[in-house]
């Protein structure tokens, strides 16, 4: 599959794994994979990512400050009076920003792991290159495998810039399509 990858996409899904390393995650999760290609993306994507404002520095400031992130016990613990947030707020207060990120596991080497849902998300980006009959697969087809799982982190931060992931792959499919 990686060799139907553009150096710009090849590049976005290494800076995935350095961004969650940097961001003390032991998996490359979706929202790592958004940084991936916000931070290397280019053509229509990029246009479309910066009308939208979704950008590299916002984007990651908001993942190292927890948003977007899913917490699936979060509902059952407000149930019986635990608030995650303020969980949260009081360890870094007491400990330091970032204290609760996961750290640890991984693979042998230290470096994260990709997610299943990462995963997913890079063959989604192939079948979206096949199915718009395009013989590579850039940084536009990864952002539209983004766009194809609205419940993952990276569908929530796309969300949160007003325009949601179906919508962002729609326009951003149109555009492909005008372009070939």
């Amino acid at each position: 599959m990686f060799e139907r990858f553009t150096g710009s996409a090849r590049d976005a899904v290494t800076q995935a794994r350095t961004e969650a390393a940097d961001l003390g995650d032991v998996e490359v999760g979706t929202q790592h994979v958004l940084l991936g290609v916000l931070w290397n993306a280019e053509g229509a994507g990029k246009q479309l990512l910066d009308e939208i404002g979704l950008d590299y520095r916002t984007t990651r400031q908001r993942i190292a400050d927890g948003v977007g992130q899913t917490f699936p016990d979060a509902e059952a613990l407000r149930g019986i009076g635990i608030d995650l947030d303020e969980v949260r707020r009081r360890a870094e207060q007491a400990f330091g920003k970032g204290a609760l990120n996961r750290r640890g596991g991984g693979r042998e080497d230290g470096r994260p792991r990709f997610a299943q849902e990462s995963k997913k998300t890079l063959e989604l980006a192939l079948r979206e290159a096949i199915a718009l009959r395009q013989n590579y697969l850039g940084t536009e087809h990864i952002l539209l495998g983004l766009t194809r799982l609205p419940a993952s982190s990276a569908g929530r931060l796309i969300a949160a810039s007003g325009v949601t992931p179906d919508e962002l792959g729609a326009r951003l499919r149109q555009r492909l399509r005008k372009a070939a």
